[in-house]
């Protein structure tokens, strides 16, 4: 029998417990691996990431449909609430949100028992803050002013839930069902090349670069340059060239200048590991 995905997405988060996230000159940053990894909140990187941790652990788990894909608590709340799939009471892989109108932190919810909930939550700390420094494994109390309520993702093996009014809380039935074939992962797809991206040229696409060379280990330093595909850019660029064996053999090794195969490959290596 398949495993119930409610297990397959508290599995991935509680995987994450003990990750934290980047330090500029001896301070946390905001900068994870999450945002990146996440189609569509790239932008989200070096920014507040509880809601974004979330969205990565649905999108990882398989159940990117079932949770809000979004870097904000407020419009994750809005998500459940216009799906009316939102309630005062805790659930087995439910969306925790805290602060007013839960618009201050997240987290999922792993166990709960008549006085507490267990969570996973990204961007946080030992003390619970909402802006702390990595991914920890929370016991919070329930009817704790700073608990706002949970959005219950629709698991198609139903959901577990302390809502005594809640009419999907009991699971699904399912028939027993033969073993199906692993299915193939879908390949990554890189981004399109950003038109203008040139060195010593100011773009908003500099910065993907730059999060791509650091990504892949060719930019180690902050990013300094901002929007500017500056020499330090152009450094790593020339690094990335000089160590990927097809631009070697191609004599391009030296080259600042990075094209459309060149950032697909390094987004490629960058996101997946693969040459």
């Amino acid at each position: 029998m398949a495993t119930p995905l409610t297990t397959t997405v508290i599995a991935t988060a509680r995987a994450e417990v003990g990750y934290r996230e980047g330090k500029t000159n001896g301070h946390w940053n905001n900068k994870t691996k999450y945002g990146p990894a996440v189609p569509g909140l790239e932008w989200a990187d070096w920014q507040a990431w509880c809601a974004t941790f979330v969205s990565w652990v649905a999108m990882t788990a398989g159940a990117a449909d079932l949770f809000p894909r979004t870097a904000s608590c407020a419009v994750g709340v809005k998500w459940f609430r216009d799906r009316k799939r939102f309630s005062d009471y805790p659930a087995i892989g439910a969306q925790v949100f805290y602060g007013a109108g839960g618009g201050s932190h997240t987290g999922i919810v792993v166990a709960y028992d008549a006085d507490t909930i267990t969570t996973v939550e990204g961007n946080t700390n030992t003390s619970g803050s909402a802006e702390g420094d990595g991914v920890y494994l929370k016991t919070r109390k329930r009817r704790d002013a700073y608990v706002y309520g949970y959005g219950y993702p629709d698991y198609p093996e139903g959901i577990r839930s302390a809502d005594p009014a809640w009419a999907g809380k009991a699971p699904k039935a399912t028939a027993p069902s033969k073993p199906s074939k692993p299915t193939a992962p879908k390949p990554y797809v890189p981004p399109a090349f950003p038109a203008g991206l040139a060195p010593d040229r100011k773009s908003p696409s500099a910065r993907g670069l730059q999060r791509a060379l650091k990504a892949a280990g060719y930019m180690s330093a902050a990013i300094a340059e901002a929007d500017t595909y500056g020499p330090a850019t152009q450094a790593a660029v020339a690094r990335f060239h000089q160590a990927h064996p097809a631009y070697r053999a191609a004599g391009q090794h030296y080259d600042p200048a990075i094209g459309p195969k060149g950032w697909a490959a390094l987004h490629t290596i960058a996101y997946t590991g693969k040459k």
